[in-house]
């Protein structure tokens, strides 16, 4: 074996070579070995809570050893916070949150903040966890609700999260340490949701409870009004709230319950219903006084009259107090004999005083039905006692119908005069155009009917009857007719002497067929025919000259000769002729 040279010990090892790199790995274990003992932080890790103590206290920083070469620093502001203020002095041992061993200033960095933030997500993760109430601090307010310090973490609060019901001003509860339930957390994304409002409801839950089972339905018992609305108020009995309805705070109609209470205002109630599952209380005033409605039927009997205010207007009626707390409805069909389809506000007005007859009572249904138009003078009956039947009266037309018109009267009541009461020779149909909306016109009372309300006229009765001043007129009976008028398949004829007209047919014009032509006849031609119909009973009259010239025929062939007999017929009808003549 080859001595060994002094110079090899210092020679570097040669690369690839295996002893030298053992030799240069056990140099660095070595190294780290000396540097931790230097330290002294075999068991500190980065991003670990550590305990310091405070060594000195320079202006705003508090300079902490927690073990190793350096100290590190950290703001005095940092060991204080929202409902807390720690007077940190030298000696006190503190945790701490270690970020770097060493910085470029060679310190240490630590985190005061963040070493309670770590500590507090701990303990915030065990309670929520747990479903345990957490303690906070309100500090700040931001875009939709506020920021709560627990003990270093910080959480949001809802707006809708800080009461059971909505403040306007939060500054009583800022920077005052309070209990709050965690709804929802993300250590991942250091979100925390807390509630204030879920610890209210639960306190105030178990004093409801405690307050109900102390309650029984029928106790009377004082409260404070503590809100009111449109269907009623909320009184504090308290520590637990009950409605009181605005159908109970009276026996009387309240339209709103600012009428009779106002908020803070102490109040005697009765409790009439207890929910022990919801802890609803319904409560009523009016249940203290006696009922109004007890013996209600003795004391309003029907079609007597009494005088009441008028409470309320509606579609359908009017409702009028008699007396506090009783009510009586008057329908729409009830106040005015004449007024139909109208407004109720356009008849009566709100408070005014009215006389009402009563019409029905209902105690079970708490219903009374009340007259207006009853205590004033039937205008039906007061036409009919004026206007008898037969008398003529005059109107304004009111309106034209298919199936007539109707006539304004005195006493604000219409007449109605049928199609059939128009004329007495034209159909109503053709008449009815002949009047206009507004004319004045005469007619003849027919019937008044005070029950129905109806009062029955007639126009063409003014003229009277044609039917009954015909006199002895009769069928088969020869009469003298005008012409009226001449038509296509007829003429119009008057009887004279009578106001009965009639309607000769083309085939009742002449005998002889090639005679029956309308264009024979002219108006204001006179002409003899036959009644061949007149039903006085059936309103019915009808004339031929046909017929006539057919009876004059047999007449004259049965006196002055046949045709067998060698005389012609000309001559026959001829002598039948001049004989009439000689009788006229």
């Amino acid at each position: 074996m080859p001595p060994c040279r002094s110079d090899d010990q210092h020679k570097p090892p040669a690369p690839g070579n295996h002893m030298s790199v053992q030799t240069h790995s056990a140099m660095r274990e070595d190294f780290a070995a000396m540097l931790d003992e230097s330290f002294g932080t075999s068991d500190m890790a980065e991003g670990s809570v550590v305990k310091g103590t405070v060594v000195a206290i320079e202006k705003d920083l508090a300079v902490i050893d927690v073990g190793l070469k350096t100290e590190g620093r950290v703001a005095l502001k940092e060991f204080n916070g929202p409902g807390r203020d720690s007077a940190l002095k030298v000696g006190d041992v503190v945790e701490v949150y270690l970020e770097r061993i060493e910085n470029a200033l060679g310190e240490a960095v630590i985190s005061r903040d963040k070493a309670r933030r770590e500590e507090s997500w701990v303990k915030l993760e065990k309670s929520f966890e747990a479903n345990e109430k957490v303690d906070g601090v309100i500090f700040n307010q931001v875009k939709g609700g506020f920021t709560v310090d627990l003990d270093g973490a910080v959480a949001f609060l809802p707006r809708s999260q800080v009461d059971i019901r909505p403040i306007r001003d939060v500054t009583p509860l800022m920077n005052v340490p309070q209990p709050f339930q965690i709804l929802k957390m993300d250590r991942r994304r250091g979100n925390i949701v807390v509630s204030r409002r879920t610890v209210l409801e639960e306190s105030r839950a178990e004093q409801r409870h405690e307050i109900v089972q102390n309650l029984e339905e029928g106790q009377v018992v004082d409260g404070v009004v503590k809100n009111i609305t449109d269907y009623g108020a909320f009184v504090d009995l308290g520590g637990i709230d009950g409605l009181l309805h605005v159908t109970d705070i009276a026996w009387r109609r309240v339209n709103h319950p600012t009428e009779l209470l106002t908020i803070g205002q102490q109040v005697k109630v009765k409790i009439i219903k207890i929910n022990h599952e919801t802890h609803r209380i319904s409560l009523g005033m009016k249940q203290l006084q006696a009922d109004p409605w007890l013996g209600i039927d003795a004391k309003y009997p029907l079609q007597a009259k009494f005088t009441g205010r008028v409470t309320n207007i509606t579609d359908y009626g009017a409702f009028v107090e008699l007396e506090p707390g009783i009510e009586g409805l008057i329908h729409v069909s009830e106040m005015s004999w004449t007024k139909k389809n109208v407004h109720p506000g356009k008849i009566v007005s709100t408070s005014q005083e009215v006389e009402v007859q009563i019409l029905e009572v209902d105690p079970v249904k708490r219903r009374i039905s009340l007259g207006l138009k009853q205590t004033l003078s039937n205008p039906w009956e007061d036409f009919a006692d004026k206007h008898p039947n037969g008398s003529v009266v005059e109107g304004e037309v009111k309106n034209k119908t298919e199936f007539g018109l109707f006539i304004g009267l005195d006493g604000d009541v219409d007449g109605m005069v049928h199609l059939s009461d128009l004329d007495w020779n034209r159909p109503g149909e053709q008449v009815i155009d002949e009047f206009r909306k507004g004319d004045m016109v005469k007619a003849v009372v027919l019937d008044v009917d005070v029950e129905k309300e109806r009062i029955s006229l007639g126009i063409k009765q003014l003229a009277g009857d044609p039917f009954v001043d015909a006199g002895e007129l009769k069928k088969n009976q020869v009469v003298t007719c005008e012409v009226i008028d001449v038509k296509e398949g007829g003429i119009d004829v008057k009887i004279t002497g009578t106001d009965l007209t009639a309607f000769i047919r083309r085939g009742d014009l002449a005998r002889d067929r090639a005679d029956q032509r309308p264009e024979r006849f002219a108006a204001g031609e006179k002409v003899d025919a036959r009644v061949i119909q007149f039903d006085r009973k059936a309103r019915k009259v009808q004339v031929s000259i046909k017929a006539l010239e057919m009876a004059e025929e047999k007449e004259a062939i049965a006196n002055y000769g046949s045709s067998d007999a060698g005389a012609s017929l000309g001559d026959i009808l001829g002598a039948a002729l001049r004989a009439r003549t000689e009788k006229r």
